[in-house]
């Protein structure tokens, strides 16, 4: 078990790295990429509806996400995110481990306050 957390731990630190080395992201002023802001607009306007008024709001929202979270801090909660949908033994460790819960808490917290700005 001790062997496939490092496994797990070391294909979350590469994802990282790779997200981190990706030459599309912006300056530091705004380092998310086009690419992740749209991403996010586009599950919030499937989950809210498809309207002006949502589409502003989820901007907003991502904008209030990216002025909190660091792109790179973002791509890691996210990575999380993803891994916790597996259902397998590998991701059992972004399921079950302190570190990945504090940092999913941390996301729904921001993403919370978000809503309240935002919505």
């Amino acid at each position: 078990m001790k062997r496939m957390f490092t496994l797990v731990k070391r294909i979350f630190w590469i994802l990282v790295l790779v997200g981190a080395a990706n030459p599309a992201t912006a300056d530091a002023v705004n380092e998310y990429p086009t690419a992740a802001r749209v991403e996010y607009v586009l599950g919030c306007l499937a989950v809210n509806g498809q309207t002006p008024e949502m589409l502003r709001k989820c901007s907003c929202s991502i904008d209030f996400i990216a002025s909190v979270i660091s792109y790179e801090k973002y791509v890691q909660m996210e990575t999380i995110l993803r891994m916790r949908q597996l259902r397998n033994e590998r991701s059992t460790p972004f399921r079950q481990s302190k570190w990945a819960n504090s940092m999913i808490d941390e996301l729904k917290s921001v993403e919370a306050e978000s809503t309240l700005v935002c919505f």
